[in-house]
């Protein structure tokens, strides 16, 4: 199995490693948080360090997986995901097999899809993201990078989404519209603003 180290001890983190032990592919060998919590445990994982020994773990052949929350614009989760790369790192990408991805969909590296989501024909999601639990992709959509689809979100035919957004637990976005770099949208809202092409607008 390959050796996982997890970068960020809170509950978001223990929600990935139901997915990750789901998979059964990956050997979880410690979490990285803040120095106060060194010695401490996620369920039976150890945390063992801070992102200031990155590249002592790149140099062990582990690969990562960013596991902060992100509620807003992820640009920790950003910023964490270039330190790795910048240390030589990889990501692991991971899939729960309680999800269902399309064949004809991309995934980029070290994004998590979490249980029950849905990832539809031809849709394209980028690195480092939050697909999280019974989240609804469909068919073409276009997710940048850092970015957060919240539970039971559904982006309909066509949407893009910019980089680092947040999309809220059960909101919709309507269909061919545009989600702003850095967006923000709240939980249970309807996004229907500027359509695919159109330019910015404030959410």
């Amino acid at each position: 199995m390959q050796k996982l180290i997890l970068i960020g001890g809170g509950g978001h983190c223990r929600s990935c490693i139901d997915v990750i032990e789901a998979t059964g592919f990956f050997d979880i060998v410690g979490i990285l948080d803040v120095a106060q919590k060194i010695g401490e445990k996620v369920f039976d994982y150890s945390i063992v360090g801070t992102d200031n020994d990155i590249s002592k773990f790149v140099a062990s052949g582990v690969r990562f997986l960013i596991t902060l929350g992100q509620i807003g614009a992820g640009e920790r989760r950003a910023e964490i995901f270039m330190k790795i790369k910048a240390a030589g790192g990889e990501l692991a990408t991971i899939i729960s097999p309680r999800a269902y991805v399309s064949s004809r969909a991309c995934v980029g590296e070290g994004t998590i899809i979490m249980h029950g989501a849905l990832v539809n024909v031809g849709v394209s999601i980028g690195a480092n993201c939050i697909i999280n639990t019974k989240a609804l992709i469909e068919h073409d959509v276009q997710i940048e990078d850092h970015c957060h689809i919240a539970i039971r979100a559904a982006l309909s035919g066509g949407v893009c989404v910019g980089t680092e957004a947040f999309i809220g637990a059960g909101a919709v976005v309507a269909e061919y519209r545009d989600v702003p770099v850095r967006a923000f949208i709240k939980a249970a809202s309807i996004w229907s603003g500027l359509k695919v092409g159109d330019g910015n607008a404030d959410v």
